[in-house]
């Protein structure tokens, strides 16, 4: 009795050890345009445990520390890209733990901040609409501390290349991508890629560029050896956000207009599967393991969780009013 009492004590302990070393499950962040607010979700329990004011109107956009603890949330205005309305002039600072605004990032004037990327130096990068720029940020001392010219107006969308040295901005009624040296703080030069293009992404081996021309369902493919466009992706529909799996071998891209999450095999360029996700899907990210993709439905209000190993759609998370950019946090 004894003996089997003692192996039942170290089983448990054995299983409770095991329990205790699993990762803890990941959280969503989402900015919902209408609602000024965060969503802080849940991807296990598929629902919002919390809602963060962000302190304006309104963030589209948003980063994550790399230690977890912050995000950032530029507050751009009340209007589309490209049309009248209100200039927002800062970046709210929110301490994830306590779910509070506990700092600003002020500009001198309306800029419309809009998309915030952390560089491997630990410096944040957020395009700055107005100025034609993408402005470099201190996290620790919340100030502006130098500016990269994107030679362009609607500087949207932003993605830096994984060393840090270059950065690709779509400009969106140009229909243009800038190509930035970073250290430099200038414009290489501008990619002409049609009359309106949205989103960009860049390859796990930061080969390609891929940025959705808005007048043709068509994927440009940049190549960041030359610097020019070296091909393609037809699609069924004009496409939008992009982001490649962790493997490099796929690329995924939404389609608002048809509801649905096109996969594109990079090394053929074309579609091989569709899957159906939520109404006027716009920005696609990888879970942290890279196993999920997750898909803000702007006209649903929801984010659509697609299992990448099986290609299948898991579900649909309801989120806040118009719900758009995300990250993930420990």
């Amino acid at each position: 009795m004894t003996k089997t009492l003692s192996f039942a004590s170290f089983l448990c302990a054995a299983v409770v050890g095991a329990v205790s070393t699993l990762a803890p499950a990941e959280t969503l962040l989402v900015a919902n345009q209408h609602d000024q607010s965060l969503s802080v979700i849940d991807v296990e329990a598929k629902k919002v445990v919390a809602t963060i004011p962000v302190g304006g109107v309104t963030g589209h956009e948003l980063a994550v520390s790399p230690d977890g603890k912050r995000a950032f949330v530029p507050i751009y205005g009340n209007a589309g890209v490209g049309r009248a309305g209100t200039d927002g002039t800062e970046i709210s600072v929110i301490d994830l733990a306590s779910k509070k605004i506990v700092g600003k990032v002020e500009f001198p004037h309306g800029v419309r901040p809009h998309c915030a990327v952390f560089g491997s130096n630990g410096m944040l990068y957020v395009t700055t609409e107005l100025d034609k720029t993408v402005s470099i940020i201190d996290p620790k001392t919340l100030k502006v501390v130098g500016a990269v010219p994107t030679g362009q107006e609607q500087s949207h969308m932003f993605v830096l290349s994984h060393d840090g040295k270059r950065g690709y901005t779509a400009n969106v009624g140009p229909g243009t991508v800038s190509v930035l040296d970073i250290p430099a703080k200038k414009t290489v030069t501008v990619i002409p890629i049609s009359g309106n293009t949205q989103r960009i992404s860049i390859s796990r081996d930061g080969s390609m560029v891929f940025t959705a021309d808005q007048k043709a369902p068509r994927m440009a493919v940049i190549d960041t050896a030359t610097d020019k466009v070296k091909g393609w992706i037809p699609l069924e529909s004009p496409g939008y956000g992009t982001v490649p799996t962790l493997d490099g071998r796929w690329l995924l891209v939404t389609q608002r207009d048809t509801g649905k999450l096109a996969v594109v095999d990079l090394k053929s360029m074309k579609v091989e599967k569709m899957i159906e996700v939520g109404k006027g899907p716009a920005e696609v990210i990888l879970s942290k393991d890279g196993k999920k993709a997750y898909v803000a439905c702007n006209f649903s209000n929801q984010i659509a969780v697609v299992d990448i190993p099986t290609w299948t759609m898991e579900g649909l998370i309801q989120a806040g009013n118009f719900s758009d950019g995300m990250a993930v946090a420990p």
